[in-house]
Formats: structure tokens, C-alpha cells, sequence
């Protein structure tokens, strides 16, 4: 097994008037893009722009699929079941691969955000759901989850290739799993 690192980071994310990040210097400086697909950020005229973006730098494009949670940013868990979750996740990735493909591109990964995210490192029947939407979509494409945990086993028991994902800006639980955001010191902002 070949291990290299890829440096990813969440784009992609205005919608409407509202405006968030700087892709463009972001997007020099990274390997992937996970580009949100809507529900937690992100519109149809951002996810076009965003994948146009990422083509120009030569970046690896991503589905980041999440909970529909648009004002809560894709961070509040949500009770849903394997087929909800199947059903979102395969309609955020057809959504982005519409734009790539319009684009002359094609989809690398999918990356679930926020408390998606992190509901699928824990609980093995939602991760099976989101890695079966990924391998029925399309079984070549990479699915990020968070190292150790149920996700990337979802995916790997069903043949995708799986990327185990660390954060260097946030802190860890002693299981493994991320802090929460709203703990105090979860978010290293010290360069």
C-alpha cells in the first residue's frame, strides 16, 4: 500500500448574497476540493463556479454531502436512517457530478460534512448507507471518512477506495473521534 497525504479542504460553501471563504487562495494551496452540494452550503450557481475553480488549479473534485441543515451549517445531527441517508447522499453527488461532467471533469471523492460526518464515524449502519450511495453512484470514486472509524470500514467492505482523514487544526477525544466544535480549545487557530 502506497500512503501519501492529500491536503483537502471544504469550498465552495457562499449561497445566495452570502458569501464565505477565499476559494481561489485556498484552492492553490490544496490537492482536493470537497465542494458542498447544497444542504448544509452552496448553491447551483456557487457549485458551478467552485468545480470551474477547482478544474483551473488542477484540484481533485469532491462531493461534501451533508444533512439538509442549511442554517445550522451541516453541524446539527439529525435522526435519519440508512435509506434517508443513502437517498441524500446519491442526490448530492448526482448534483455536483453534473457539474463536473458539464464542466469536463469528473468527480475523485465524496466527503460527508459536519455532523454527518461525524454520525457515520460512529454509527456502522449509517456508514454503510453513505458508502453504498458512493459505490452505487460510481465504485472508482474515494470516499473520505474520519481515520478509524466506521466510515472508511463501510467502504472498504464494499471495495472503494477509502481515505482516512486527520485534522491538524482540531483536537481528538481519546477514542479517536473529533471534540466538538463548541468545546473550548476543539479548534487549534495557533499557526
Amino acid at each position: 500500500m502506497t500512503l501519501r497525504i492529500d491536503l483537502n479542504s471544504d469550498i465552495g460553501e457562499s449561497f445566495g448574497a452570502w458569501r464565505m471563504g477565499d476559494d481561489a487562495g485556498v484552492l492553490a494551496q490544496v490537492s482536493s476540493a470537497n465542494i458542498a452540494c447544497g444542504f448544509h452550503a452552496g448553491d447551483a450557481d456557487t457549485m458551478q463556479r467552485t468545480v470551474a475553480l477547482a478544474a483551473r488549479h488542477g484540484v481533485a473534485i469532491g462531493a461534501h454531502v451533508a444533512l439538509p441543515d442549511l442554517q445550522g451549517f451541516g453541524r446539527r445531527e439529525m435522526q435519519i436512517g440508512a435509506a434517508e441517508a443513502h437517498a441524500l447522499t446519491l442526490y448530492q453527488i448526482g448534483a455536483l457530478a453534473a457539474f463536473a461532467r458539464a464542466a469536463g471533469q469528473v468527480l475523485h471523492h465524496v466527503k460527508p460534512h459536519g455532523a454527518l460526518y461525524n454520525m457515520a464515524a460512529r454509527d456502522a449502519d449509517l456508514a454503510a448507507a453513505i458508502a453504498g450511495a458512493v459505490h452505487a453512484f460510481d465504485p472508482a470514486l474515494v470516499l473520505v471518512g474520519l481515520a478509524g472509524s466506521a466510515l472508511p470500514r463501510a467502504g472498504a467492505a464494499l471495495g472503494l477506495k477509502v481515505a482516512h482523514e486527520a485534522f491538524a487544526d482540531r483536537r481528538y477525544r481519546a477514542d479517536g473521534t473529533l471534540l466538538p466544535r463548541r468545546a473550548a480549545g476543539a479548534v487549534i487557530d495557533d499557526v
